[in-house]
């Protein structure tokens, strides 16, 4: 479904089932129809992107960025087109084949052909969408660990309220070893990374303005410390979202 913004921000998101729906959080894009003046925010959210950007004026290029751990503010692009393959992070492993903690905070320019992909492929999101997921694919070319599918999917269903202790009984994995294996593929900790989710998954709340700590935070004030960690603002200003400033905020469906 295209949803769209006062801002004349116009966006599409995807979710991919079958083989890739443990790899792939979601494949979107975006279409600015103005003269954006103002650069935007996009907070943590602990997932692995591949950006496709084309400007109005006929350029086009291609990022991939790893996991970020504060704010991080997007340049504006003007009457431009941007789609994202956005991973989670076990694709370090099973689909780039490569570790992604030299990309902490950061990200890199990919030669203008990556993945066979062009300025025409963002012409359609169902096109997009569909390349996308048959490039993705290709790139599999192993089974996945079914203890590390255990892992994220405990992650992502108590929605980074857990700890430690409780993920390395319950997937029977060593935290220890654990660590070893976020620092080595994103370049950080676990208890880092459970915080990076917890925080993503209280922006739904925050947009509906309910400050209320939940999610196992000790008390309200360790909560506006961990949105201010993430997000740079305090909670009622990420409430207010003023001109679609924060991207996640602004593609989030209302209710």
């Amino acid at each position: 479904m295209i949803h769209s913004t006062k801002n004349q921000l116009e966006y599409a998101s995807l979710k991919p089932d079958g083989v890739l729906k443990d790899l792939v959080e979601s494949i979107w894009m975006m279409k600015y129809h103005t003269d954006e003046t103002e650069g935007s925010m996009i907070v943590p959210d602990g997932k692995i992107d591949v950006a496709f950007l084309a400007m109005e004026d006929g350029s086009f290029d291609i990022f991939i960025s790893g996991i970020f751990t504060g704010p991080v503010i997007k340049p504006p692009f003007p009457k431009s087109t941007m789609g994202v393959m956005s991973f989670h992070p076990i694709a370090a492993e099973y689909i780039f084949q490569r570790s992604f903690a030299d990309l902490k905070n950061n990200r890199q320019k990919l030669p203008g052909d990556y993945w066979g992909f062009c300025t025409n492929d963002l012409a359609d999101f169902e096109h997009f969408y569909e390349k996308a997921c048959n490039r993705i694919e290709l790139q599999l070319t192993k089974e996945v660990d079914p203890r590390k599918l255990k892992l994220f999917e405990l992650i992502y269903s108590s929605k980074g309220a857990t700890t430690v202790k409780e993920l390395s009984e319950q997937v029977g994995w060593k935290s220890r070893q654990i660590n070893r294996y976020f620092n080595h593929w994103l370049g950080v900790s676990l208890k880092s990374y459970l915080n990076m989710i917890r925080f993503s998954n209280s922006l739904k709340q925050l947009k509906k303005g309910d400050f209320y700590p939940e999610l196992n935070y000790g008390d309200q004030s360790h909560f506006i410390r961990e949105v201010r960690k993430f997000a740079g603002v305090n909670p009622t200003f990420l409430n207010k979202n003023e001109n679609d400033r924060f991207i996640q905020l602004s593609m989030m469906p209302e209710g």
